[in-house]
């Protein structure tokens, strides 16, 4: 089983259940459409890392606030990465067919530590530094489905255990990347910086 660390312990979650198409501009960025209702899909187990690998060339990296549950609550922050296998991803769009090959494989949740949760979400957002230039910048009220939202809409047709991760989608600014990329993600509120990762990538 993968771990992620919480409070200087190691968790281990189920699943990973992500949102998507949860940001305006990066629904534009893509060229899809705009969801009657919200997106979701799981990833196992399997697909968590703490360390970002070179995949292949259409691997996109997708930077995400995260957040963890315990006892039905977000109870923890953190920062994600949802690698996309691009090219297998639109064929599987375009034929209707599900996302899991080009989301659900190994190593592709890439997570920071996470840190307890509490403050108001209401001024959360996330930076995401690429070779210390800001790729990526999401924010409360950029999110179409709120944090609150999106664990409601999860409990109402799936359990979640202990330790398990929502990772609430992708703002505009994703792209493919190279081994020896550098990447710094911050998570911040009310202005304070809560938690910053870094990684370099490897093969």
């Amino acid at each position: 089983m993968q771990s992620v660390q919480f409070e200087n312990r190691l968790i281990y979650p189920t699943k990973v259940v992500c949102v998507g198409r949860n940001y305006v501009e990066h629904i534009k960025e893509l060229g899809n459409e705009t969801p009657e209702s919200m997106v979701l899909f799981n990833k196992p187990n399997s697909a968590i890392t703490p360390t970002l690998h070179y995949i292949r060339e259409d691997c996109r990296f997708e930077g995400e606030i995260c957040f963890m549950v315990q006892e039905g609550k977000l109870a923890g922050v953190g920062f994600g990465l949802d690698l996309t296998l691009a090219d297998t991803q639109n064929y599987l769009k375009s034929k209707g067919l599900p996302w899991e090959r080009a989301k659900a494989f190994d190593r592709s949740a890439v997570l920071s530590p996470f840190v307890p949760l509490n403050d108001p979400l209401k001024t959360i957002e996330m930076k995401l530094y690429r070779n210390d230039t800001l790729a990526q910048h999401a924010t409360y009220d950029l999110m179409i489905y709120k944090p609150d939202q999106i664990l409601q809409q999860i409990q109402s047709f799936m359990c979640l255990e202990d330790g398990d991760i929502i990772m609430s989608g992708t703002p505009k600014g994703v792209s493919t990347y190279q081994i020896g990329d550098r990447f710094r993600a911050e998570i911040l509120i009310e202005n304070r910086t809560i938690l910053e990762w870094e990684t370099t990538v490897i093969v």
